[in-house]
């Protein structure tokens, strides 16, 4: 029976729908022996050695390079638990005509949550109140609101569409710049839609919620910090190599920004001498944004869906991203 490798770390081993469906399909079900093989830190012999026998992989974050893809000749499907696919080397898959599927409706709400906890953490002092109230100080001072300020939101797919529901409903003024948005949703939730630098401009919080891509790749650099409004704040869910970290320390470190709020990372894991680390006005997180329960529950059942359709000679619309491939691919 074909194997399907499930290699998120919070799935090895856990008995869920996603489990059951895979079965029920007849395929067999594989897990790598180091739980921390999805972080993609192996190398790529490790990889091909852990997947020789996958004929499709419910994915996290390991790589899917050209070399690797030419060692896995069993290999049809890689099914990202997630929307971001950059460790994949698409037109090499679709050259070997593996299919690559996303989990576009999964974990959208809890990566806008996610960017919420950050903008939380930072305007009411989470991190620094709770250190002086365990010190035994009693702090008064003032936090900041969030109501009544401006929410910028770069990217208004459903990420960007679920925080700029979440903003509206805290009383922020929404902003947004999308290639191709929403009409209809921006008019309906009084959404201003706005140029890239009026964006900078006016952004008190600039959430990004937009793919990494050779146009996106380190797009907030020193130029662009430079265009953001002084003292405000950058929320970044999204990608980490949308930023360039050393201009995000200088633009923190000369005051142009006001704080930042990380759950990506240009490296990843980040390891603890990240300069970034060492300032108070830097929240982090390890990329936990679609990482809630609920979330990564609805990945896995997601993904799974997309490989039985697939196995079972179904096109799972809308989630596959080499879907030049539908006309000819087979298992």
């Amino acid at each position: 029976m074909p194997v399907v490798f499930i290699t998120p770390e919070s799935l090895i081993n856990v008995r869920g729908p996603w489990v059951t469906s895979l079965e029920k399909a007849g395929l067999t079900i594989a897990y790598p022996e180091d739980r921390t093989f999805t972080r993609g830190l192996c190398g790529a012999a490790e990889t091909i050695r852990v997947l020789s026998s996958a004929s499709a992989v419910i994915a996290g974050g390991e790589y899917f390079n050209p070399e690797i893809l030419a060692s896995l000749p069993n290999l049809r499907v890689i099914a990202r638990a997630g929307v971001g696919y950059d460790r994949v080397d698409v037109p090499a898959a679709t050259s070997r005509n593996v299919a690559v599927t996303i989990t576009p409706t999964a974990n959208h709400e809890g990566v806008a949550e996610q960017a919420f906890a950050l903008i939380f953490a930072f305007a009411k002092g989470v991190v620094v109140n709770d250190a002086r109230t365990r010190a035994g100080q009693w702090s008064i001072g003032l936090t900041a609101p969030i109501r009544g300020t401006t929410l910028g939101l770069l990217g208004l797919g459903r990420t960007g569409r679920s925080t700029a529901i979440r903003g509206r409903a805290m009383g922020m003024n929404v902003i947004a710049t999308d290639s191709y948005p929403d009409l209809a949703f921006a008019k309906q939730h009084g959404i201003e839609l706005v140029d890239f630098n009026t964006l900078l401009a006016r952004s008190d919080y600039l959430s990004l919620h937009c793919p990494h891509n050779a146009e996106t790749d380190r797009m907030f650099n020193r130029d662009v910090f430079s265009k953001m409004k002084k003292g405000s704040v950058l929320i970044n869910t999204a990608r980490g190599r949308l930023v360039v970290e050393a201009d995000l320390l200088v633009a923190l470190q000369q005051d142009q920004l006001g704080g930042a709020g990380l759950d990506v990372f240009e490296t990843e894991p980040a390891t603890p001498d990240n300069p970034l680390f060492a300032l108070k006005n830097v929240i982090v997180s390890p990329h936990l944004g679609g990482g809630d329960k609920l979330s990564q529950d609805n990945m896995a059942i997601e993904a799974a869906e997309c490989i039985v359709k697939l196995y079972q000679g179904e096109w799972p619309v809308g989630a596959v991203v080499n879907d030049s491939l539908r006309a000819n691919w087979k298992w």
